[in-house]
């Protein structure tokens, strides 16, 4: 029998960000707002580079809360759980739907490196749903010529998602994406960590009124927007790290036990939920049989190593 390969230890202590470095009321003015901002990036950039082995399930996490909200965006119903299933349960190589593709596009934002050519704009633009226009063959460099700026990272994001609302108004799905991208690029991680699509609907990005007269900033809206998405990056970090606690202390409980498993392709199935956001119930790969996929994650069950996340008695997805 072949025993799982053995994985690095995880670290006990994570990046938080601190209770000082999020408002605990309405933040009129734009400098404190890039304050929160600011203190609250410092604590996910040194998460981000620690790079724990897990990361690779943190951001794609991250990339389904991201295209929960951007399937809102789109007028869909998908919710968490219905995007999970048409991307985990479809054919290798089937058609993930409309609100598949959506994930999609975050999904590729949280695994490929943080740049951006004509060609994958395009790509971008097609999974999100939208049509291309020649006005937007210009954003590629724009984003190049923002490197090299001394803009900090949350300006420079408004400063793109402002700039992509204005060529196209019905496009605020891929200022989000672009916004997190450009993140990336100014904090020079390896991978964008997807931060600001989930906070579109969050009260960041709420007048300062009152709950009833409150409504939604818009992209443009420039001292405003920028305050604004300080906030959303604050709020954003925060619920980045704090998941990324949550999933380090299952993901070691995973590797405690990692030792114990000697069935065949368990270092396969380990790989992948340390990579992904779910991994089906009924996976078949060249070393692990459907029957031995089930027989493994109810050994990791009784172990309390991983989660079953779909709450159906078939067709189970499992994950940190």
């Amino acid at each position: 029998m072949i025993r799982a390969d053995p994985l690095p230890a995880v670290s006990p202590l994570l990046p938080r960000v601190p209770a000082w470095a999020l408002p605990d009321g309405p933040v009129e003015h734009q400098p404190d707002a890039a304050f929160y901002a600011g203190a609250a990036l410092t604590s996910l950039d040194q998460l981000v580079r620690s790079d724990p082995p897990w990361a690779g399930a943190w951001r794609q996490r991250l990339a389904l809360k991201s295209a929960v909200a951007a399937v809102r965006l789109a007028a869909r119903g998908e919710d968490e759980a219905a995007l999970r299933d048409v991307w985990h349960l479809r054919q290798p190589g089937a058609d993930p739907g409309p609100a598949g593709t959506i994930l999609d596009a975050w999904r590729r934002l949280a695994s490929q490196p943080p740049v951006i050519d004509g060609e994958r704009l395009v790509k971008v633009m097609e999974l999100l749903g939208l049509r291309w226009d020649d006005a937007f063959a210009d954003l590629p460099g724009m984003i190049r010529d923002m490197l090299g700026e001394r803009r900090p990272a949350p300006f420079a994001a408004a400063a793109i998602a402002s700039h992509v609302i204005a060529l196209s108004p019905g496009s605020e799905v891929l200022a989000w994406w672009l916004a997190d991208l450009v993140v990336a690029q100014k904090l020079r991680w390896p991978r964008p960590v997807p931060l600001l699509m989930a906070q579109a609907f969050a009260p960041a990005l709420r007048s300062q009124g009152t709950r009833a007269a409150a409504t939604k900033i818009r992209p443009g809206e420039q001292k405003e927007f920028e305050r604004a998405v300080c906030l959303a990056v604050a709020q954003g970090a925060a619920e980045a790290c704090r998941l990324g606690t949550e999933l380090g202390r299952r993901a070691g409980r995973l590797m405690a036990v990692a030792p114990k498993l000697r069935a065949k392709g368990a270092g396969e199935v380990i790989f992948l939920l340390l990579n992904e956001d779910a991994v089906s119930g009924s996976l078949a790969t060249k070393n692990l049989s459907r029957f031995g996929a089930r027989r493994l994650f109810e050994r990791l069950q009784k172990f309390e190593a991983v989660r079953e996340l779909s709450g159906r008695p078939t067709f189970r997805l499992f994950g940190l």
